[in-house]
């Protein structure tokens, strides 16, 4: 019976693993990603439901990373503007620009 889950289980690890390689790596859309895991031998309900995950867990996870951006930045941009503030005898243009950068990268890519 536990051999049977550990199959189980495997065979669900190894569709997920593919249908993430069609949308990330291949840049598939989710019709396309779909259509090749029914023919891969899914029903259709599976596939959409295995895509519909898919699909979340790649925008939270941009979503994550957007955050880190946001912070990150947010961080090079305050020090590098205090920094200079505090009268080193520098600007430190390269960290408030970089910051500011990455900071509306992060921005932007929080609002997809």
């Amino acid at each position: 019976m536990e051999n049977q889950s550990n199959n189980q289980e495997e065979v669900v690890n190894q569709i997920y693993k593919y249908a993430a390689n069609l949308l990330v790596e291949q840049n598939k859309s989710a019709a396309e990603t779909k259509t090749a895991l029914i023919e891969y031998g899914l029903d259709e309900e599976s596939a959409a439901a295995v895509v519909t995950n898919l699909e979340q867990q790649i925008k939270d996870a941009k979503k994550g990373q957007a955050h880190k951006d946001m912070l990150y930045g947010a961080l090079w941009c305050i020090g590098g503007f205090i920094a200079t503030v505090a009268d080193f005898g520098y600007f430190f243009w390269g960290a408030i620009v970089f910051g500011a950068v990455q900071f509306f990268r992060g921005v932007f890519n929080s609002s997809k």
